[in-house]
């Protein structure tokens, strides 16, 4: 009996899925990433180094990288479906003059540059223009990756280089169509109806995307989501991310751009938090994949072979890339910090110019030993880019490169409260929780801030609160009652919507920047919300009038008045009445003291007065 189990066992093995490989790509990232992250040198460079190792030119356990690269490409697709659940359409189409001005003169211009170079390293103008295009289009994963570890993703900065990026990945597109034109023909035309199909086709499975995302998807996700199963709206997730990549592939376009445009669709959807959080962990670990993958498809032996060619156009090509992006960044008025961070992060080919140069070898425009040195360079150029970000930290002045240095980030956190931001606004509002002994967790992105609470007794921890995962490590889906104290307007609405959506049981307080802004973290679920000058703004008010003579309960009376026609203004304008016709409960006053002062002021011009007085369009 016995026997017969261990020959059931040994055939199993002799049969069934090869798990060494697994094992030996999970032990590397596990091992291999903290420990590079630890010595500062981040985690891309981590999986980099880890696929080198296991890959045919280090220990060989995986001897066909290529099979890894073409899965691993998924963890880019996921990526640019996050990135486009970020990017609602109105914040797309403000973003659409960096992303077809900024990000055209850059490909264009990077372009010619480059393809200038590869003429004069001896190669002919098609090859050199092949191989110039192809490392214009910077690596989206590293990029990406990079600026989401600094949380750098929503800032200015951040935004323009995801821009460039938008436009380069939707480049590939009309550079594949530019291959096939320039592929050498065997005298037979292609009919007119191939060339009719090859054009309808991207057009239509945009068009079908489109419908399908404002029409199909949201009574789908509803209708999923009433069935209470979380492993269904993963599935369903993932369906919608692969569906799209597939249809866009189909068609001639690019995977990632499908899967991009699906997150863009879902954007404005009540489900896309939840999206988020079951793609997210897909994501990581396929982007991890990816990196190893590119790590894996460094020939060292390609690389001995030709490495004269090889380093000067890694040295050529980045130089002159990193340089034109400089030049382009300043003349349109970026600082000197910024232009520099740009040109360092940017200046590498990217995954999709292994698209472009492996189609090019089956047009048959380039051989594939030639390949072979292009796609090298790019690789080098990925791995070398790592370091070079490690430099710039040298160059750059201290206070504008955040140094961890002290700083602990989040992670599993269990406070009651949770305060995220401890600017000038939540270190006030911690205090009456701190001095009634409440057991408080606080987070904040600003590592000069956390280093400076810590001086005098305040335990910050380092953390992004616009990122789901960040929110449950800091103890978002326990905590009582989560105070948003952030200083920007749309990071604190994100975040409120966050909570609404994924924590539903929290009671949740925020700080709010004016009328208009109350008014929607109110709608985006939030219990109380204070604006951040009024408070100040009645005290001080009520100081002066205690200063020209009013009596302690005089000077009582009539701030409790302002307050009072100010909460009737507001709850009125929350139940959607324009502002403008409410003008008197903010005027009256004013009238008599008008009139007692001997000016005769009429209500429609005492309207106009406050009108201009206030925010241009909504009163603080």
């Amino acid at each position: 009996m016995a026997g017969e189990v261990v020959g059931h066992a040994a055939d199993a093995a002799a049969h069934g899925v090869d798990l060494i490989p697994v094992v030996a790509l999970l032990g590397a990232a596990v091992i291999g990433v903290p420990l590079f992250k630890r010595m500062g040198l981040g985690s891309v460079l981590g999986y980099l180094a880890a696929g080198l190792l296991l890959g045919p030119s280090g220990i060989g356990l995986i001897s066909d990288p290529e099979s890894v690269l073409t899965t691993a490409e998924l963890g880019v697709v996921m990526f640019l479906f996050i990135i486009g659940l970020e990017m609602e359409p109105s914040k797309l189409w403000a973003l659409r003059k960096q992303i077809f001005g900024l990000g055209v003169i850059q490909v264009l211009t990077c372009g010619a540059l480059l393809t200038g170079v590869g003429v004069l390293l001896g190669f002919a103008p098609v090859v050199a223009f092949i191989f110039g295009m192809g490392f214009v289009l910077t690596s989206t994963a590293i990029v990406m990756q990079i600026l989401g570890e600094r949380g750098e993703l929503a800032t200015d900065s951040g935004q323009r280089m995801v821009s460039i990026l938008l436009l380069e990945d939707l480049a590939i597109v009309p550079l594949l169509a530019v291959v096939a034109i320039l592929a050498p023909t065997s005298g037979e035309d292609a009919g007119l109806v191939a060339r009719l199909v090859g054009i309808g086709a991207p057009i239509g499975a945009v068009v079908l995307l489109i419908f399908l995302g404002q029409r199909i998807m949201n009574p789908f996700f509803a209708l999923l989501a009433s069935s209470k199963l979380r492993e269904v709206m993963t599935a369903a997730a993932l369906l919608v991310v692969l569906g799209a990549a597939l249809l866009f592939q189909a068609s001639g376009l690019s995977m990632a751009m499908g899967a991009f445009l699906a997150g863009v669709l879902l954007s404005t959807s009540a489900f896309r938090h939840q999206l988020e959080a079951d793609v997210e962990p897909f994501r990581g670990i396929l982007l991890g994949l990816f990196f190893l993958a590119v790590g894996m498809s460094l020939d060292l032996t390609i690389v001995a072979g030709s490495w004269q060619i090889i380093a000067i156009s890694v040295v050529a090509y980045m130089l002159v890339k990193a340089g034109a992006i400089y030049v382009i960044a300043r003349l349109l008025k970026s600082k000197h910090a910024e232009a520099l961070e740009r040109a360092v992060l940017m200046g590498q080919g990217g995954e999709f110019a292994f698209v472009l140069y492996t189609t090019a070898v089956a047009a048959g425009i380039i051989d594939a030993p030639t390949n072979a040195i292009f796609t090298a360079t790019v690789i080098v150029s990925m791995v070398l880019t790592p370091f070079f970000i490690i430099g710039l930290r040298l160059v750059l002045p201290r206070d504008l490169v955040q140094s961890m240095d002290g700083v602990e980030e989040v992670s599993e956190l269990s406070a009651k409260v949770l305060i995220i931001g401890f600017g000038r606004f939540g270190q006030i509002a911690s205090q009456p929780l701190l001095a009634m002994r409440h057991s408080v967790s606080i987070i904040d992105n600003d590592t000069e801030m956390i280093r400076a609470a810590a001086q005098i007794g305040f335990k910050v921890y380092y953390g992004d609160g616009t990122r789901l995962d960040i929110l449950r490590a800091a103890g978002a889906g326990t905590a009582d009652v989560i105070l948003i104290c952030t200083d920007r307007r749309e990071q604190t609405t994100r975040i409120a919507e966050m909570l609404r959506d994924e924590f539903p049981l929290v009671r949740v307080m925020a700080r709010a920047f004016d009328r208009s802004h109350a008014i929607e973290l109110i709608r985006a679920g939030v219990e109380f919300q204070q604006r951040e000058a009024f408070e100040s703004a009645l005290v001080l008010g009520g100081e002066a009038i205690r200063m020209l003579g009013a009596s302690d309960e005089e000077a009582a009376e009539v701030v409790e008045g302002v307050r009072d026609r100010d909460r009737q203004r507001f709850d009125r304008q929350l139940a959607g009445e324009d502002w403008r016709n409410l003008g008197q409960l903010l005027i009256s006053n004013a009238q008599d003291q008008a009139h007692e002062s001997g000016v005769n002021v009429a209500e429609d011009e005492a309207e106009n007065a406050v009108e201009k007085s206030t925010h241009p369009e909504q009163p603080a």
